[in-house]
């Protein structure tokens, strides 16, 4: 019998790949959100991971083997094969780490093999991103939306509305339930869930009243209102009744969008995002003050806010404006 010593085989691949995802579900259920994180968020993480584990398989890479090494070559993946944003690579990375951290809390491995790992930096200018609606586009946006009194019509008007000029996120609207109406006299505001924190969206005077005449309408037409029915609903024959997806919501807002010859001009591509960066700008604009704009859009770090104030102070006060130089043409010989 030989007497040589046995390989030796680190631990970490000793633990099956399950014991791994049992670990990261605690932490889903546990963690995340403090215990109460959305849907919406546990699907993202779950998806995320999910393709991390697939990068695994087809480069015959052991998770509970992978090094910080291995971390590396999957970032370049994102940004060589994928082309993923440096945002989108920070997420992904953010997962990864997460899931391996879920792991060493659990005693499953001795080290977190994504800490330290970096996303790309981002090279864009962070108000390449905003892009929004001048005031009178909003006037425009909104005088494209029949008036006509039906469902259809008065829900897409509110719902734009509120988009454009109270700033909420979709899925916020998504969630919204008509209990979540909030009075307080003759105000109206609806209680939103974002990210972190529960807020209350005021609501102006005129879209309180689009937003009754919507309810109304949907109580002559045999809709038996409850405190946990949808406050915006979908209309079409297969869904009518049902929550307004989120898919849904975008659908309504790029159909008036291509009507009113806006979703697409030139230097600029607007979508249902684009809605909310017009309520921040426009309220700046306007004379708001940064921490009441904060407040309305449920921004958590104000510095998130001042990138709208950037936006249209870049060109109004544009340093060289002050230089006084003229252009003029140089004499002729």
């Amino acid at each position: 019998m030989s007497n040589a010593p046995l390989p030796v085989v680190a631990t970490s691949e000793l633990i099956p790949k399950d014991e791994l995802l049992e670990a990261f579900a605690d932490f889903l259920e546990i963690d995340v959100g403090a215990g109460d994180a959305s849907t919406d968020t546990l699907v993202t993480y779950q998806r995320q991971l999910l393709q991390f584990l697939n990068w695994c398989d087809r480069h015959t890479l052991y998770p509970a083997a992978i090094t910080k090494e291995d971390i590396k070559k999957y970032r370049r993946w994102m940004v060589d094969k994928q082309k993923f944003k440096p945002a989108t690579i920070a997420l992904k990375l953010s997962v990864v780490r997460r899931f391996y951290q879920a792991a060493v809390d659990k005693g499953l491995l001795p080290l977190n093999p994504a800490t330290g790992v970096k996303p790309p930096r981002e090279k864009r200018d962070p108000a390449e991103r905003i892009t929004y609606l001048e005031q009178d586009e909003v006037e425009r946006l909104l005088a494209i939306i029949p008036d006509d009194g039906t469902l259809k019509s008065t829900r897409d008007r509110v719902l734009i509305a509120i988009m454009a000029l109270e700033g909420p996120r979709t899925v916020e609207l998504h969630r919204a339930n008509v209990a979540d109406i909030v009075k307080q006299g003759r105000n109206l505001g609806i209680r939103v869930e974002g990210k972190r924190n529960i807020r209350v969206v005021p609501l102006t005077p005129e879209i309180g009243e689009l937003l009754n005449a919507y309810l109304e309408i949907r109580e002559m037409e045999e809709d038996e209102l409850q405190s946990s029915s949808p406050l915006f609903i979908a209309v079409g024959n297969r869904a009518r009744g049902q929550r307004l997806s989120r898919r849904g919501v975008r659908l309504i807002v790029d159909t008036y969008l291509k009507e009113a010859e806006l979703k697409h001009t030139q230097g600029r591509t607007l979508s249902t995002h684009s809605l909310r960066h017009t309520a921040g700008t426009l309220a700046l604009r306007s004379g708001a003050e940064l921490r009441q704009v904060q407040d309305l859009l449920g921004h958590s770090d104000p510095r998130t806010t001042c990138i709208y104030a950037h936006v249209g102070d870049r060109w109004e006060n544009n340093p060289a404006l002050k230089l006084g130089v003229k252009f003029e043409n140089p004499p002729k010989d």
